[in-house]
């Protein structure tokens, strides 16, 4: 299981047309909308997609100036331990 949360800046004035494409990406829902440009987006792998791949779709969202990584969490090294 992979969990990262990504700090999305874009211009106020789209804020619900940036949530409503983030929730159209497999794995990702807004955590937190500040209302002044900032959302805390989080997103969880599945079967059929990848962390990854989801955090390039949601970078790739119009309006979207910047996304930044804030946390990745990961238990595949966990994983590997217990073998």
């Amino acid at each position: 299981m992979k969990i990262v949360s990504l700090v999305l800046k874009f211009m106020p004035d789209y804020a619900d047309e940036i949530k409503a494409a983030v929730e159209t990406v497999p794995g990702a829902s807004v955590a937190a909308d500040s209302g002044d440009g900032r959302m805390i987006v989080l997103l969880e792998d599945g079967p059929d997609y990848a962390v990854s791949d989801s955090i390039i779709q949601v970078h790739q969202i119009p309006q979207v100036m910047s996304a930044t990584l804030s946390y990745e969490y990961s238990d595949e090294v966990h994983a590997l331990e217990e073998n």
